[in-house]
């Protein structure tokens, strides 16, 4: 978790400019950016600040450049970034997809395991930070790990939580005690079955469909459901590739259409097509979901969905600045999003921190900005991360054998 008064302090600004700054999915401008103490003091339509340049601590020239807000990804657990994609499909419904890797793939489940949590973790956050999620919602426990100021991304720090129905324990006494003001996330309908298809009314019965509730997946709930969803006023996040991996079955987005707060999540390797990016190229194109939809389903919506408070998932004065850069195709964010792969993330900033570097913007950073940022090669591309990248692979190579590391699918090295 990033708290930008840590990392920066107080005193001159860091000033971004030269770039062309996405205010909307359909809406830029060619603009400069002041950020003092992790927040955006300034937006100016220029090639730069003029009041601030002289006095910045730290200027980044991003000319032919285009920064959008850092994406939000609503639903990821993150302990499983190294896993393989595991499944003998199609399944009924999740608990058959469970009991079947528990049993088919132990002994892949087993070695994963060994390597401990706390490194499972950083590489959770460092495989959205990739892709350039700046905020994640993890789907489990807040262990002490997510809680640290060093973190290599935010991750939400209050909610409530439960599995799902099936596996989730007492789930009413965990919507009970969700935090005041937060939200309250569960899996469900997760499959193609009856036992999928009535979770929702189960939930209704137990008097869990509320306005803090989000729940995860859906794929098995209809026009009616949906309608009942809006009606009780029901968050939804969707995975697609998770459920078409595993059931063969796409969410009917169309549907979903008459929720009022819909939103995309990235889910874990275990299951899911890639990173979030992926995930947002799957939902266009596999999906058709609108272009400025989809864009708004990993920015400003989860921010909303589950009520984060600092700016996340816009660009606009006293936000947080989470910020990402990549090449200017000359396209709105809207048509740019879903052509994005990780190769094309060239910058990110959480709270005004340069938390990742490309070759070349790492070449334009200037010194303060690159102190602390550690190389690392995957799929051959160098990316310059603000992560302990050299210890967590060594630890992980000590359990999973040197250059067998994968992350979310794809091998890293460190040269």
């Amino acid at each position: 978790m990033v708290e930008s008064a840590q990392l920066l302090g107080s005193g001159a600004p860091v000033v971004l400019f030269g770039a062309r700054c996405c205010l909307g999915p359909r809406h830029s401008m060619d603009a400069s950016l002041s950020i003092l103490d992790g927040r955006i003091t300034q937006l100016q339509s220029a090639s730069y600040l003029k009041d601030d340049v002289s006095s910045a601590r730290s200027v980044i020239d991003l000319d032919g450049y285009m920064v959008m807000p850092g994406l939000v990804n609503a639903h990821d657990h993150l302990q499983f970034a190294l896993f393989p994609r595991l499944a003998n499909p199609p399944y009924r419904n999740y608990v058959d997809w469970g009991e079947d890797i528990h049993t088919e793939f132990a002994d892949i489940l087993a070695i994963h395991r060994k390597i401990p949590k706390d490194v499972r973790l950083r590489w959770g956050g460092i495989r959205n930070l990739l892709c350039g999620a700046t905020t994640v919602c993890h789907h489990d426990v807040l262990w002490p790990e997510l809680q640290k100021t060093d973190f290599p991304i935010k991750v939400v720090q209050k909610y409530g939580w439960a599995h799902s129905l099936a596996l989730g324990g007492d789930i009413v006494q965990a919507y009970a005690s969700t935090p005041k003001g937060a939200v309250f996330i569960m899996h469900a309908c997760e499959g193609i079955d009856d036992q999928a298809r009535e979770e929702l009314s189960s939930l209704d019965r137990l008097g869990l469909l509320q306005p803090d509730t989000v729940l995860v997946h859906g794929l098995a709930i209809d026009d009616r459901g949906a309608a009942l969803m809006r009606e009780r006023g029901v968050s939804l996040i969707v995975c697609p590739s998770s459920n078409e991996f595993l059931f063969e079955r796409l969410p009917n987005i169309f549907a979903f259409d008459r929720i009022e707060n819909l939103v995309l999540g990235n889910d874990s390797p275990l299951t899911a097509t890639g990173d979030l990016l992926d995930e947002v190229r799957f939902a266009a194109n596999m999906c058709g979901v609108a272009l400025e939809k989809v864009y708004r389903m990993v920015t400003e919506a989860p921010a909303a969905v589950l009520r984060l408070k600092d700016g996340e998932g816009v660009i606009r004065l006293s936000g947080s600045a989470d910020l990402i850069a990549v090449r200017d195709t000359g396209r709105q964010a809207a048509d740019t999003l879903p052509r994005l792969s990780f190769k094309d993330i060239e910058l990110v900033m959480i709270s005004g921190q340069v938390q990742l570097a490309s070759e070349t913007i790492f070449e334009r950073l200037p010194p303060a900005s690159k102190k602390g940022l550690e190389p690392l090669w995957i799929d051959g591309i160098l990316r310059w991360l603000r992560a302990p990248v050299k210890d967590l692979l060594q630890r992980t190579e000590e359990v999973l054998g040197k250059g067998q590391v994968r992350l979310g699918g794809k091998g890293v090295v460190l040269s």
